[in-house]
């Protein structure tokens, strides 16, 4: 496995691995139409071109024999979804393709990112993540993060809850 930066020349690739992964991960627990109305909104080739030109964030890949394997997208302040501070990073995706899905490459992922912030000389991590969404609250407990807060995650007619999680760098020391 291996983690490589994307570029902005790598947009279509960022965006149907973007789509593929996103419709594995939630397709099951959303209507139809709430889901092309938000992977219309947020995974189309303008938004995530202009997203990684954003001096302020950071796109991953995560490969597996030159095979593109999953992403992270990770922010600093001001490019932040919630929080906005500047002691921290924020994990705003992290999705594997479900044939690598118990590959460990998540892990591997959430490892890059604590990696990143620590040479950032930040003080923690924190990422929301969907309340029904158990399995990804319970991957990322084993791995040090705590709930903080929560806040509302409107998805096409839909308000969600999204629960932040935090992880403390400290931790590691």
């Amino acid at each position: 496995m291996e983690i490589i930066k994307v570029n902005p020349s790598d947009v279509n690739t960022l965006l149907a691995l973007s789509w593929k992964t996103f419709h594995e991960a939630f397709g099951h627990l959303n209507t139809p139409e709430n889901m092309d109305y938000y992977m219309n909104k947020a995974f189309n080739a303008d938004k995530l071109f202009s997203e990684l030109l954003n001096p302020f964030s950071e796109f991953y890949f995560a490969t597996v024999n030159d095979e593109k394997a999953g992403y992270i997208k990770v922010n600093k302040c001001p490019a932040q979804s919630d929080v906005y501070d500047d002691q921290s990073l924020e994990i705003e995706r992290i999705y594997i393709d479900g044939t690598y899905q118990g590959s460990g490459l998540g892990s591997n992922l959430l490892q890059f990112a604590k990696d990143r912030a620590k040479t950032l000389d930040l003080e923690y991590i924190w990422l929301g993540v969907w309340e029904k969404n158990a399995d990804a609250i319970r991957f990322y407990q084993r791995h040090g993060f705590e709930i903080f807060s929560s806040h509302p995650f409107v998805f096409g007619d839909e308000v969600q809850t999204d629960f932040l999680m935090k992880y403390y760098l400290t931790k590691d020391t």
